[in-house]
């Protein structure tokens, strides 16, 4: 059943019981958590990783928690409205997933200091807002390393929803990647200014592969790009967010897949626990919450044996794609030989390296 904004769906079971204390049981309301997406959970994409891991938090603590969501919940004051409701219906813990929740969390949060609030993505916190986030540029470096053996025209495109530090570093670190095996590798940026749209998705995808782009990458949602590049035939591209080969089994080269489970879980305990802080986290692929999907058979060994020196490499700490040397797309330098941007950097970036194109 798909449901709006407006159906919620809980799932729980009978209180947890705290141990036994001085011969007496106590028991524990079940702790109540609400979830909201900006899309829907059958985009098969960043929306249905999340409900997956809130799946996984009901599934590890059982009847300790009971877990609400809302989806296809806009970025503005609809938003607020949702929030107001969940703290109202008594979940203490909320989660907010997409990156323009942020206004409304700060705002909500002031006016329930006893519900904690924790936004996906964001950058504002507060007493009771922590935020996290995944290297979802790790990812990207994998990505392009692949792109930049396979391409034959050289030229990729990355579809994207909005010209956000998020996107903008997914951006550059698959074009740095490409650019390290082919340094005439090229990225053409096309922002749909939603996060999912498959009409949207598809058209783009159709109009940067007349312009002959063989390799499509997205920060979108939905299965639409790669659906379209199969259709096509050309090289291939990513899935993004959660494994999408169900759909385009023969263009989907690997995938970017978000593991927000065991955060969701921690999380969770901590409130139960009256231990939670307003932390802020950024995991990627050594925390596994940024996972890599299987390799396309087409793609030849020693392709993803040089992807996977890139995935072990960020994992390991021996390779990180944001060192020095980079120019910007205009030729002046920005990091300098050597130099490893920092994470305050990655996360204001609004500049593109060196081989992307205008972004239209």
């Amino acid at each position: 059943m798909t449901l709006s904004r407006r159906d919620i769906l809980k799932i729980g079971g009978a209180a947890a019981a705290l141990p036994l204390l001085g011969g007496t049981a106590f028991a524990q309301e079940k702790l109540k958590v609400g979830f909201i997406y900006v899309g829907t959970i059958n985009d098969n994409g960043y929306n249905y990783g999340h409900n997956q891991g809130r799946i996984f938090l009901q599934d590890a603590l059982g009847d300790a928690v009971e877990t609400t969501y809302v989806e296809n919940v806009p970025e503005g004051p609809d938003c607020e409205r949702v929030l107001r409701e969940l703290a109202q219906q008594g979940n203490k813990l909320i989660f907010a997933t997409s990156f323009g929740f942020g206004d409304a969390v700060i705002k909500v949060a002031a006016e329930f200091p006893d519900v904690k609030f924790e936004h996906a993505t964001g950058y504002m916190k507060a007493d009771n807002v922590g935020l996290y986030n995944a290297r979802f540029y790790e990812g990207r470096a994998v990505c392009g390393t692949i792109a930049g053996h396979l391409s034959k025209t050289g030229k990729a495109a990355y579809i994207g929803s909005f010209p956000i530090p998020e996107v903008v570093m997914g951006i550059n670190a698959l074009a740095l990647s490409g650019r390290r095996i082919n340094p005439a590798f090229t990225v053409k940026p096309v922002y749909i200014s939603t996060w999912n749209d498959p009409a949207k998705e598809g058209d783009a995808a159709r109009a940067l592969i007349d312009q002959g782009v063989d390799i499509i990458a997205q920060h979108t949602d939905g299965p639409a790009a790669l659906q379209v590049a199969q259709e096509r035939g050309i090289v291939g591209g990513f899935g993004q967010g959660a494994d999408m080969s169900a759909f385009a089994p023969e263009a989907q080269l690997t995938a970017i897949i978000d593991h927000w489970g065991p955060h969701y879980v921690n999380s969770a305990k901590a409130v139960i626990a009256g231990t939670w802080t307003a932390g802020d986290t950024w995991e990627g692929l050594k925390e596994e919450v940024v996972q890599m999907g299987a390799y396309n058979k087409k793609i030849p060994a020693d392709v993803v044996a040089d992807a996977e020196k890139i995935r072990t490499g960020q994992i390991d700490g021996s390779f990180k794609i944001f060192t020095g040397p980079i120019k910007d797309n205009t030729g002046a330098e920005r990091v300098a030989a050597g130099v490893a941007m920092t994470d305050a950097e990655l996360l204001s970036m609004d500049w593109y390296v060196e081989g992307v194109g205008q972004p239209v």
